[in-house]
């Protein structure tokens, strides 16, 4: 790995106690170039543009995918990865159906590591508080022509983190619009599903709703993600969650969720979940919670959901009766180190950065 410190660090116009979230960048990024077949040298440099043209065919074409991870700091400073190898074979299978070559598992996970070591100054400390990783495959061939591309740039960058949403947030059950469809890209993360994404978003928003819950394609009969999270229903005392498939994600924080509720003892179903069976529970006042669940929001708790015109509202549990809170706690605490992690889950960055 080419390694290139900046000479102008921004750490010390920082402050972790007023930033914006996506918008507030670390000083270094993580970028790769593949040509000719085969990907180049992994350099950590200073964070800045790159010049491309609008001609470049990720632009063009949609060649594009990304992750989304975290890393945090604990109360004595040290710095944590939560299941980065989940999102390494997440990436390679996006990019396997975007066309796209795949990364190395040593460029994936050194390059992070090297990152988040290098500025682990800038990970805020305290609770909702993480540092927000962006790793990303895209096409930088310039060239107007519908084909895959022969050259492409993987990059890492990151941008500190605070809790996403503070509220509980009314969702509209859509009876419309679809996140994918059989056959098509829904379980990579494409850059192009969240485009697709927006204007639903934005007319549930006009509404008076702060999201969507999508439903599938052919029937809108059974749920499938709410916005860019996935999904969790809770009737009497059992979970209810999708199951994914080549349309719904293979969330990180889904699949945490999962083992952590199983290890507390509560009842997990994962099958499909019916429009008419969650809407027929919350008539019948059986229905619990609902909520969503993704690496930059962890927990999103509904109030409301939104269904042929009307608005119908959801029980407001203590934080001590409701499993998407405890299990959010569970979560934190063992990302945060402050708890055991009977999973292996957490994964240390040593320091061990050597500039040039």
């Amino acid at each position: 790995m080419i390694i290139q410190k900046t000479e102008n660090s921004r750490i010390s116009a920082f402050d972790p106690n007023n930033f914006s979230f996506g918008n507030t960048f670390i000083d270094h990024m993580v970028i790769c170039e593949y040509e000719n077949g085969k990907w180049g040298e992994v350099k950590l440099v200073p964070y800045g543009p790159l010049q491309f043209t609008p001609a470049m065919m990720g632009v063009n074409y949609g060649q594009a995918c990304f992750e989304g991870m975290k890393a945090y700091k604990d109360k004595d400073g040290q710095v944590f990865l939560f299941r980065p190898e989940k999102n390494f074979e997440r990436i390679n299978k996006s990019a396997k159906r975007l066309a796209m070559p795949e990364v190395t598992e040593e460029m994936f996970l050194e390059g992070l590591k090297a990152l988040v070591d290098i500025d682990r100054d800038w990970i805020p400390q305290g609770e909702g508080m993480s540092l927000y990783i962006r790793p990303l495959i895209f096409a930088t061939e310039e060239a107007l022509k519908a084909r895959v591309a022969n050259k492409y740039m993987f990059a890492i960058v990151a941008t500190p983190a605070k809790m996403y949403y503070t509220e509980p947030v009314s969702v509209k059950i859509s009876d419309h619009y679809s996140r994918a469809a059989n056959g098509g890209v829904g379980s990579a993360k494409a850059a192009g599903n969240y485009a697709a994404a927006f204007y639903p978003t934005q007319l549930a928003i006009e509404e008076g709703y702060e999201q969507i819950i999508w439903t599938d394609d052919a029937t809108h009969e059974y749920f499938e993600e709410s916005g860019t999270m996935n999904v969790f229903v809770r009737i009497n005392d059992t979970i209810f969650t999708p199951p994914t498939s080549e349309k719904i994600l293979d969330g990180v924080t889904r699949d945490s969720f999962i083992q952590l509720a199983k290890k507390r003892g509560i009842e997990v179903k994962i099958e499909p979940v019916k429009v008419k069976d969650v809407i027929e529970a919350q008539k019948n006042g059986t229905l619990k919670e609902v909520w969503g669940v993704g690496t930059a929001v962890v927990t999103t708790v509904f109030q409301a959901l939104g269904y042929n015109g009307e608005k119908l509202e959801l029980p407001r549990l203590s934080d001590e009766e409701s499993y998407a809170v405890t299990l959010k706690n569970d979560l934190v605490n063992l990302q945060t180190n402050l708890s055991e992690d009977p999973f292996g889950w957490r994964v240390l960055v040593d320091h061990a950065m050597e500039t040039v």
